[in-house]
Formats: structure tokens, C-alpha cells, sequence
């Protein structure tokens, strides 16, 4: 049984996606707001990391 691996996404990608700063990215990293991991010294955000954030940020809205 395989399962497909989260498309991890790159900081400028998550910038875009969010519409936000560098700084912004690597804040909401540091606060456990944004999970991410380190590939090789390179911080990656799985895909499903800020679909979770924008959802959550939705909710807190509501």
C-alpha cells in the first residue's frame, strides 16, 4: 500500500498563497501557527499545513 506524500511547498510559494511577507512566514513558523519541516537546510510547508491555517483562520473569524 503506498499514500502520496504532501506537496511540500517553499516559503516564496506559501508568501504567495497567503499574500503575506517573508518575515510573516517564518513568524507564524516560529509560533507553531504554520507546520514545517527541514529538507537538506530548507524549510518546506506541506500543502496541507496552510489549507489547515487558512481554515483555522476562517473559523477564529466566524
Amino acid at each position: 500500500m503506498t499514500t502520496a506524500a504532501p506537496e511540500l511547498l517553499t516559503v516564496p510559494e506559501v508568501m504567495a498563497l497567503l499574500k503575506v511577507g517573508r518575515t510573516k512566514v517564518y513568524d507564524l513558523i516560529r509560533t507553531h501557527r504554520l507546520v514545517s519541516i527541514k529538507v537538506d537546510g530548507c524549510r518546506r510547508i506541506p500543502e496541507h499545513a496552510v489549507r489547515d491555517f487558512i481554515l483555522g483562520q476562517i473559523g477564529e473569524a466566524a
